[in-house]
């Protein structure tokens, strides 16, 4: 349904949660307060999250025109992704941390690993390490979303297991292995002198 087929809420109506409308006179008064206080804190939200998306566009933007302008003494040019870089101030009190971080996923591979690795724990004999079975069992859980922890299966890569169907699987494993995008993270810490420990400035509400 688009924003212009919304219909109108009536005068002197309220809309409830399952869009049912209530005459104003039957919501209570704590209810129109807690109302009105959750949608002035998200529009307050709304408003934040915003400006918080274009200082990151304009953060990443002014590093990578630094870098450029930076490596353009050495008569080169960087195309493509840049990597990771960290810029610090000349008092040595502040830095900038650029990340590149790769989001892994798997492809039709890893099921053949998946039967390969099932393979193993049913041959095992019960005298094995129960622990590895329940990390090998425990890597290829899903989660509410019904995807698969990918620090957990590669985990399993460093297993040193002897046995040549686990190494089959470990093959399949590391085979099925894709860069599906790269996403930019950018940090930002200080601290009070040059031989301090560095403390992050904190961009996460949580955190504050």
């Amino acid at each position: 349904m688009t924003q212009q087929n919304i219909p109108e809420i009536p005068l002197g109506y309220w809309e409830n949660a399952k869009g049912n409308l209530v005459p104003e006179s039957k919501v209570k008064p704590i209810d129109k307060l807690r109302d009105q206080l959750v949608k002035d804190l998200c529009a307050s939200a709304e408003v934040m999250s915003q400006a918080m998306g274009k200082f990151k566009l304009k953060t990443l933007g002014d590093v990578h025109a630094f870098i450029e302008a930076s490596v353009e003494q050495y008569d080169v040019k960087i195309g493509g992704k840049k990597g990771n870089v960290t810029l610090m101030s000349f008092c040595g009190k502040l830095k900038v941390v650029l990340q590149m971080q790769d989001r892994i996923t798997f492809g039709e591979q890893l099921q053949a690993a998946k039967v390969l690795i099932d393979k193993c724990v049913t041959r095992w004999s019960a005298g094995s390490n129960d622990n590895i079975k329940v990390l090998i069992t425990d890597a290829f859980q899903v989660d509410k979303e019904g995807l698969i922890n990918t620090g957990r299966v590669l985990g399993l890569l460093r297993l040193d297991i002897k046995d040549d169907d686990w190494k089959k699987a470990m093959q399949a494993i590391a085979d099925s292995r894709q860069v599906a995008d790269t996403k930019p993270y950018i940090r930002f810490y200080k601290r009070a002198e040059a031989s301090a420990e560095w403390k992050p400035i904190t961009m996460d509400l949580a955190a504050v």
